[in-house]
């Protein structure tokens, strides 16, 4: 079986085998090892499977201004060699044990994922720690996945979306790390050397930065010495990520990008709300009122249902850790673009001044609560909700309080924070297309 058919057979087998049932949220134990690395557990020994989610605050942001892109080359490496093992023999193991491990950075955090069976649990942690520790960065793989880098970027060249997504945010960060893409550009992945990739994990890989998540066939006990194993000889800290706190300039300001293409895509936001808020709940049925519920939104049913407009048409908060965001996206004929964005702001404008009619709270409320229990459906969905609770400080009950919370929203708490919250006169917006009639500025 190839590499790719391993993991992807896994990948099916996690999906399809439930590890809790999904009327209820799962019990969570807070599980520190002898060393003191901290680790949220759920136990599931109905099937031989063990998920583990972890990662380091502290991402893509952390780039060199000249070498954007590093963090993500890196992620593509550590599986390429650690230890005494080459790239070959490195990946040849994890394929003959069935072992699931990818690594990958965000903007805010460099995450890791391992799945496995319980039988190669031990060799499984192993190949995690020398991963972590020992990564060779070897010329062949360097080079290979070099070059897959920088033909990704050549094809995401002739992506519209991903063309506006990545100008939007270096015309609203233009002196932040925010501004830079995750990938890097052609001219900085062609600059970072073996030196650079080996410095990344020294001064981004410490315990003060880890946060670790495990589901599956494993009890506290046995996670505590594996935590240890894994991760106790990495730096015990090595400070808080050197990012600062920002906002985008979002000044209403609209930038078209030609392409001759018979369609626009358009990508629009301006300042958010950072998860810790206190009407964090509040701002997120107001969004998914607005944008981010799919066929029954408000811009969906009057730019696309009612108008015809667009073909598609979204709103989410994006509670970046130093810049929160709500940003959005529309797709429309050339034609169409001016139009479009211009009843985006009215919706804006009317949620803002308005608020919600008290069907769609009700609507909102009856799907954020019913579909939640829906995303514990694998040991890795679980180990991935658990990672985010931690790094966004939610508490270890979360999962127990969190339709409470949205239950608990009123409409007066969405009018407040959508007065707050919604500027049309600062919804930036970048068009990649042609689109017709359109005031720039």
């Amino acid at each position: 079986m190839t590499i790719i058919m391993r993991r992807l057979f896994l990948a099916l087998g996690l999906a399809i085998l439930p590890a809790l049932p999904a009327a209820a949220s799962p019990p969570v134990e807070r599980v520190v090892s002898a060393k003191g690395i901290e680790a949220w557990l759920v136990q599931d020994h109905i099937n031989p499977i063990i998920a583990m989610e972890f990662a380091f605050r502290g991402g893509s942001a952390l780039d060199p201004a000249d070498r954007a892109g590093l963090a993500n080359m890196v992620s593509g490496l550590l599986d390429e060699g650690a230890g005494e093992l080459d790239s070959y023999a490195f990946q040849k193991r994890l394929e003959d044990l069935s072992i699931d491990l990818s690594f990958s950075s965000g903007q805010d955090s460099f995450h890791g994922s391992l799945k496995t069976l319980t039988e190669h649990r031990d060799s499984a942690f192993s190949m995690m720690r020398i991963a972590l520790t020992q990564p060779r960065f070897d010329d062949e793989p360097v080079q290979r996945i070099r070059s897959q880098i920088l033909s990704g970027l050549a094809a995401d060249l002739q992506n519209p979306s991903v063309v506006a997504n990545r100008a939007w945010f270096a015309l609203q960060f233009p002196d932040h790390p925010y501004g830079r893409p995750v990938k890097g550009t052609p001219e900085s992945v062609k600059a970072i050397t073996a030196a650079d990739l080996r410095a990344f994990p020294a001064g981004a890989f410490g315990r003060d930065r880890l946060v670790v998540s495990v589901v599956g066939d494993i009890t506290a006990e046995q996670l505590k010495p594996l935590l240890d194993q894994t991760f106790g000889d990495l730096p015990e800290t090595v400070g808080p990520p050197a990012v600062a706190v920002t906002s985008p300039k979002a000044n209403g300001r609209v930038q078209v990008i030609e392409r001759n293409n018979p369609q626009s895509v358009v990508v629009f936001g301006h300042e958010g709300i950072a998860r810790e808020d206190p009407e964090w709940f509040p701002a997120y049925v107001m969004n998914y009122i607005l944008g981010g519920g799919g066929f029954s939104s408000r811009l969906f049913t009057e730019v696309r249902e009612k108008r015809g407009l667009a073909y598609s048409v979204h709103s989410a908060l994006s509670p970046f850790d130093y810049a929160p965001l709500i940003i959005g996206g529309v797709a429309t004929a050339n034609g169409r673009v001016a139009e479009s964005l211009a009843l985006i702001r009215e919706e804006w404008r009317r949620m803002a001044e308005h608020g919600p009619t008290p069907a769609e709270m009700d609507d909102a409320k009856t799907y954020l609560t019913g579909s939640f229990p829906l995303q514990f459906d694998s040991v890795g969905a679980i180990a991935g909700i658990l990672l985010a609770m931690q790094m966004d400080h939610l508490g270890i009950d979360y999962l127990e309080k969190r339709n409470a919370l949205i239950e608990a929203v009123q409409a007066d708490d969405v009018r407040k924070i959508a007065k707050r919250l919604l500027r049309p006169d600062r919804l930036a917006a970048v068009v990649v297309g042609q689109p017709d009639g359109l005031a720039t500025h």
